[in-house]
Formats: structure tokens, C-alpha cells, sequence
């Protein structure tokens, strides 16, 4: 039975997607891009996702890394790599990815094993790089097109195809197996602030470089997943 933030979470999500179904009808002017029909709601959501994140979410992460030695740093980060690893070969051998499926599942054998529960890379120095794979990818794949862009409350940027996947990925994440619901959810959080810790930097570059952030973000986002999708070789526009 799904525990109460699990329901509130998927809660949340449903009522962003009918929200943005249900006004995509809206014109698009001239100046808009046609990829963001919802852009006045993506934009509210992403300011509310903005405040989120700078007064909970980013002062997590800085004490995160102040506290953190970095070999343990990296070890945690290597540790939910490994998860996402297990996901990343079931996306590959549904895209018929074949080679790629069987080099992920080596990735997890060795560094679930020699490199003690995924603590250690050691994978990456026998030559088994990392083919990062989700369902959105694997949907798009399979010849389902991106949808609008949509902003979800605290997850970010996404779209139409990518939200679907979503569904998918959430219940083939290996941490939904965990039974306990506070060490399932604090794994999710130490996850989720590990990652933020990761990525200060990046955020750090974007407040300075960019004009307009939420448009640097969307076209970013958009432009990453198409690469993505097809492997760094995207059909020319």
C-alpha cells in the first residue's frame, strides 16, 4: 500500500499534469516558444521550485559539504550510482541496447561486490563506463514524442514524454524495495541533498551567467534530453 508522502508526491505531480493538460489549449504568441505552451504556469512553479530550493534544499547541501570528508562525499554519490545503474541496464535492454544492457549489469556486479555495495567506482577502471538510461529515454526511443516542456513542483524541468516516464522510473527505483518507510525516504533524501551538493557549482555559474534563468534552464533541459535520446546524434532541425 502506498505510504502517505508517496500519495502526496504523486498527488502533487497528477495535479500539475492536469493543470497543464488543461490549459494547453492557450495560444501562442509570436514571442513565445512553441515548446512552452505553459510557460506563465512553468514559471511560477519554477520560481516556487527557486524558493525551495535556496531556503531548504541548497543551505542542506552547503552544510552537507562542509561536514562531508571527500572520499565519503564521492562514495555516497558513487553508492546511488550504482542504484541508478540498475535501472539504467533495464532501459538499455528495452532499447534493444544490447551491449550496453550486459556492461550495466557488469557495472553492478562488480561494484555491488569488489566495490562494497557500489561505495567504490571500481567498475570504471575495468573499462565498464556508465550508459545512463531512463524510461523517458527509452519512450522517446520507442518513437514517442517530448510533449510541452512542464516545470513540476520539486522535481524541475520535464515534459510531456519524460513525466510519463517518471511513473516508471519511480517504481523500478531499487530503494522502493527498502520496507522501512523512514529509511526509505531518508535514503531518498540523502540522495537528493548528495546530488544538490554535486551540482553547486553549476548553479553557482547559471545566477551569474544567465539573463533570463528559467529560459537558460529550459533550453538547456530540452536540448540535453534530445541528445540523449539519441545518443549525442540528433536528427538535424
Amino acid at each position: 500500500m502506498m505510504s502517505k508522502p508517496a500519495r502526496l508526491q504523486w498527488s502533487v505531480l497528477i495535479l500539475t499534469l492536469v493543470m497543464a493538460i488543461g490549459i494547453s489549449g492557450c495560444a501562442t504568441g509570436p514571442d513565445k516558444d512553441p515548446r512552452d505552451p505553459l510557460e506563465p504556469l512553468n514559471r511560477a512553479v519554477y520560481e516556487f521550485n527557486d524558493v525551495v530550493d535556496r531556503s531548504i534544499v541548497k543551505p542542506l547541501a552547503k552544510g552537507y559539504n562542509a561536514v562531508t570528508p571527500a572520499p565519503v562525499n564521492r562514495g555516497v554519490t558513487n553508492f546511488f550510482n550504482n542504484l541508478d545503474d540498475v535501472q539504467s541496464a533495464l532501459n538499455n535492454l528495452l532499447q534493444f541496447k544490447i551491449g550496453r544492457a550486459f556492461s550495466t549489469v557488469g557495472r553492478v556486479v562488480v561494484n555491488s561486490t569488489i566495490g562494497v555495495l557500489g561505495f567504490v567506482d571500481v567498475a570504471s577502471n575495468m573499462d565498464l563506463p556508465r550508459y545512463e538510461e531512463d524510461f523517458g529515454q527509452t519512450l522517446g526511443v520507442w518513437g514517442m514524442g517530448s510533449g510541452p516542456f512542464i516545470v513540476l513542483p520539486f522535481i524541475g524541468p520535464s515534459n510531456g514524454r519524460d513525466s510519463v516516464g517518471l511513473v516508471v522510473d519511480w517504481f523500478t527505483d531499487p530503494i522502493q524495495l527498502v520496507e522501512d518507510d523512514a529509511v526509505r525516504w531518508g535514503l531518498r533524501g540523502v540522495d537528493l541533498v548528495d546530488t544538490r551538493a554535486d551540482l553547486l557549482n553549476a548553479s553557482r555559474v547559471l545566477d551569474q551567467a544567465a539573463l533570463d534563468p528559467y529560459s537558460f534552464v529550459r533550453d538547456a533541459f530540452l536540448q540535453r534530453r534530445e541528445d540523449q535520446v539519441y545518443d549525442g546524434n540528433p536528427p538535424l532541425e
